[in-house]
């Protein structure tokens, strides 16, 4: 298996033969599709610091607003998710759409991106999860971080010491301890982490109440017609590894806590994690059987005229904070990486 390092290495030089060779251009009719969902999470200013394994979950608000720049000069039409099924089912394609959607809640798309989505008139949707909402859960990936931003080692368990002193030690620490949490059960990844974080000099879960938005601040927002919210479950586990009826309360109990917070119908579900390993096909199920209009993923992906029949299982294409170039967004915008990624395949629903 590669190494982020590695994946994003070889990423940023596809990138750049893509933009070389005009690929972006000439196959964009072939690969671009109908539209595209754009899935963002944080947007801020501050500069990297060296370590930083969650940084390509942040982009800057000048990276905002040349990904929407780029999606007027290619053609784009702003569209909010609710008009997506529409668009998927005309029997003309019309211009290319695209749907700009944020997860999890956070207080930064608020200060940050919202004036820029403002100056082009861009309807967007929050992915809203309760429990961050309420000031409590878990943003375990940014816990894992902090705890071993402040630890020299790092232990799980009984497994071997890993060092963690300089940046890099610190890097590979964290890539080795995600990468065995995610493939075990979520209960243990939250506990681990906890004790991490206990280790570390801080409780597990105030990274929320610094990070995401309140219902009170929620409420200023709705009355914003550009804004659309959506859910993004109670508590954001990975659903594919709870039993049916953990997974039916968390999309359906989201659902009726946000309705009763905020008095807007919800209309549309973000998968939390968003990848088959945490959403596959009795998730898609599960939230056609709610209700939900459509409901997104993280598989990559532009949309076809194939994914009206699949409204809740749809792609979304990451502008990833570790790619912030023209080069890459030339290439996510049309499609060319995601049709090679998927083999070819327009439909990425198994």
């Amino acid at each position: 298996m590669l190494s982020p390092r590695t994946r994003h290495r070889l990423f940023r030089a596809g990138f750049r033969v893509v933009a070389a060779t005009g690929a972006d251009r000439w196959l964009a009719p072939a690969t671009r599709g109908r539209g595209v969902i754009l899935t963002f999470h944080h947007v801020r200013p501050e500069p990297v610091p060296a370590f930083a394994p969650n940084a390509l979950l942040t982009i800057t608000p000048a990276f905002l607003e040349r990904t929407l720049a780029g999606l007027a000069a290619r053609g784009f039409e702003l569209i909010g998710l609710d008009r997506v099924p529409e668009r998927l089912a005309a029997p003309e394609s019309g211009k290319p759409f695209a749907v700009l959607t944020f997860d999890d809640g956070y207080r930064d798309n608020v200060e940050y991106a919202r004036p820029v989505l403002a100056r082009y008139g861009a309807p967007w949707t929050l992915f809203v999860t309760s429990d961050f909402a309420d000031g409590r859960g878990r943003l375990w990936w940014l816990e894992l971080e902090r705890a071993i931003a402040r630890l020299d080692a790092v232990r799980l368990g009984s497994g071997p010491l890993l060092p963690a002193r300089t940046d890099a030690e610190k890097t590979a620490a964290f890539e080795t301890v995600y990468r065995i949490l995610r493939a075990g059960p979520e209960a243990v990844l939250l506990e681990a982490i906890a004790r991490l974080c206990r280790e570390a000099g801080f409780e597990p879960g105030g990274i929320v109440r610094e990070l995401c938005l309140t219902w009170d601040g929620l409420r200023d927002l709705v009355r914003d017609p550009a804004v659309t919210i959506g859910a993004h479950t109670l508590t954001h586990p990975m659903l594919a590894k709870h039993d049916p009826a953990v997974a039916e309360r968390e999309i359906a109990g989201s659902r009726a806590r946000i309705e009763a917070e905020l008095g807007r119908p919800v209309r549309h579900l973000s998968y939390p994690v968003g990848d088959p390993t945490s959403a596959g096909p009795r998730e898609f199920e599960l939230a056609k059987k709610l209700g939900f209009a459509t409901a997104v993923t993280t598989r990559p992906g532009h949309l076809f005229a194939e994914h009206a029949q699949h409204a809740h299982a749809l792609p979304r294409v990451s502008v990833n904070g570790l790619h912030q170039t023209d080069a890459a967004l030339a290439s996510f915008l049309s499609g060319v990486p995601f049709l090679a990624w998927n083999r070819g395949r327009r439909l990425n629903v198994t």
